[in-house]
């Protein structure tokens, strides 16, 4: 399993396809091949896509005792792009992934071809009471044995036994104190952008998923419907031929920001190819 070392963690991430580079950001307590099983196979025959494991889930080794946030995340992906060489790419994440998105989006908007966000909000509730509820690990061991046993089948052969006890709630936290988003930010996001969220979200109502498209310039809102919060998994279908459709709508503009900012960064800085994975001086294999 590849792995590449960015900003003092070693990412673990699954590569698959040819194409330009997609990158997919899975949520919170979850795994990217988990999140993204319905979209892979077809994702695959248009893009190289990389599926990585955020710091602290999977087989992305890093415990939240020692410090788990948003800002951590967002460097985690900007080391994790530099070190596979992708100077420009496509970015797709859910719910925690995509507010790793966002936040990326704000800072380095010219380094991203397209991007999608499915179920986040730059809005505080109702997404931090909603998450605090969910991720109390004493509520999950003593009224969801279920998903107390799938939580330590996803990280405790890596993490260590009861990791994820440590993670829900540092997640929780974080999301309640992370600094949101301005209009401002928001409206610097200038590449084509699609926001998709279920109607019945606890997390994110839906139109707090079509204000937040309205202050992308380029944004553009998908609802899935009877679906809450995990559309690449309940609508997955629906989300597929809407995710073809953005894709299709906006390859043309793609191809243009990733030609500009390879044009703005000069010869010497050219070497991104999206046909296969640029190697890195980061990245390793076990």
């Amino acid at each position: 399993m590849p792995t590449v070392r960015a900003n003092g963690i070693d990412i673990a991430y699954e590569v698959k396809g040819a194409g330009p580079p997609l990158v997919l950001l899975h949520g919170a307590t979850s795994a990217g091949r988990e999140d993204f099983a319905a979209q892979l196979p077809a994702l695959s025959k248009t893009f190289l896509v990389y599926v990585p494991d955020a710091r602290g889930h999977g087989r992305t080794r890093s415990d939240a005792a020692d410090g788990f946030s948003h800002d951590r995340l967002v460097e985690d992906l900007r080391g994790f792009v530099d070190g596979l060489g992708l100077q420009t790419f496509h970015l797709l994440g859910f719910s925690m992934g995509g507010m790793t998105a966002l936040q990326f989006a704000a800072r380095w908007p010219e380094r991203l071809r397209t991007l999608l966000v499915i179920g986040i909000t730059t809005m505080r509730e109702p997404r931090a009471s909603v998450g605090r509820r969910l991720m109390n690990p004493e509520w999950i061991l003593a009224r969801d044995p279920d998903w107390a046993a799938r939580l330590s089948r996803r990280h405790d052969p890596v993490q260590g036994v009861g990791a994820w006890q440590r993670l829900l709630p540092a997640i929780a936290a974080d999301v309640a104190t992370q600094p949101l988003l301005s209009p401002a930010e928001l409206h610097g996001i200038d590449c084509p952008a699609m926001v998709v969220c279920g109607d019945r979200d606890p997390f994110v109502p839906v139109e707090h998923a079509a204000a937040l498209a309205r202050q992308l310039p380029h944004g553009r809102l998908f609802v899935a419907p009877e679906c809450g919060h995990e559309v690449t998994v309940k609508r997955a279908g629906l989300f597929n031929e809407a995710a073809a459709g953005f894709y299709r709508a906006t390859a043309a503009t793609a191809e243009h920001r990733a030609a500009a900012y390879a044009e703005s960064r000069g010869p010497s800085d050219a070497s991104d190819d999206p046909g296969r994975p640029a190697p890195g001086e980061g990245v390793r294999s076990c």
